[in-house]
Formats: C-alpha cells, structure tokens, sequence
C-alpha cells in the first residue's frame, strides 16, 4: 500500500525526525526505517521541483528595475538581478568571469553559435563582448 506525503510526515513526526537536536545522520536514519526508496525519492523531487520552479520557474527580471543590463551595456545580469534568480529558483549563478578560466571558456563554447545566428546589436552578441570571447 502506497503511503501518502501526509502520512509519512506523520510517521517522521511521531519517529522524531523534526525534534531540533537530532543531527543529519539521526534523520536520515529515521527516514530510512520509516519510507521505502521510492517514497524518498518521490519526497526529494517534490521538494526539489517545488525549490527550482517557485513561480513556475518564470523570473521577472527587467532593465528598468536595474536586474539585468541593456544590449549596449553588454547584457546580462547584474549582481541584483543574479540575486533575484538565485533567490526564486535556488540557483547559484555567479557572475562573469571575463578575466579568463574555465566558466569563461564553457560560457564562449556553449554561446558562440547562438551569437553567431543573431542579428547584430543582440543580447547574445553583447554577452559575448562581455565575456571577453576571443572573437567577439
């Protein structure tokens, strides 16, 4: 019989899982004994959709507001605007690394041929710029 999200919290309740003393080991155990594998797993992507896709995922993010920066000024986000994405999806975007480095040098792979399709004057151009591509 399959358990309902409900009723394992009960169980975890009732086992002492949420007491503020209990260390991780202790909780990990406890949910050991009370839910099967698929229950946790079925628990961790809940969790996990519902972390990532608060507000269906889609972040408001505007020029005007000062979180992300117009094509001319290069683009992107700024550190208020990195700072609302990371907040509402529990992401961690860091900001750029146009000095060199291996996020540079994955950032300029992944974006170079979506740069190269785009008209001039676009975001993904200016990106580009902003990171310091060899090229751009």
């Amino acid at each position: 019989m399959k358990k309902s999200t409900a009723s394992i919290a009960k169980s975890l309740k009732k086992s002492g899982f949420y007491e503020p003393e209990k260390k991780k080991p202790e909780r990990l155990k406890i949910i050991g004994n009370v839910t099967t594998k698929p229950q946790r797993m079925e628990i961790v992507d809940k969790l996990f959709l519902e972390k990532k896709l608060k507000n269906g995922g889609n972040v408001s993010l505007a020029i005007g507001r000062g979180e992300k920066l117009p094509a001319k000024q290069g683009a992107g986000l700024t550190a208020k605007g990195r700072e609302k994405y990371n907040r509402e999806t529990g992401s961690n975007l860091k900001a750029p690394q146009p000095e060199g480095g291996s996020r540079r040098d994955s950032f300029c792979a992944r974006m170079g041929p979506v740069a190269e399709k785009s008209e001039k004057g676009s975001r993904a151009r200016a990106s580009m710029q902003r990171w310091n591509c060899p090229g751009w």
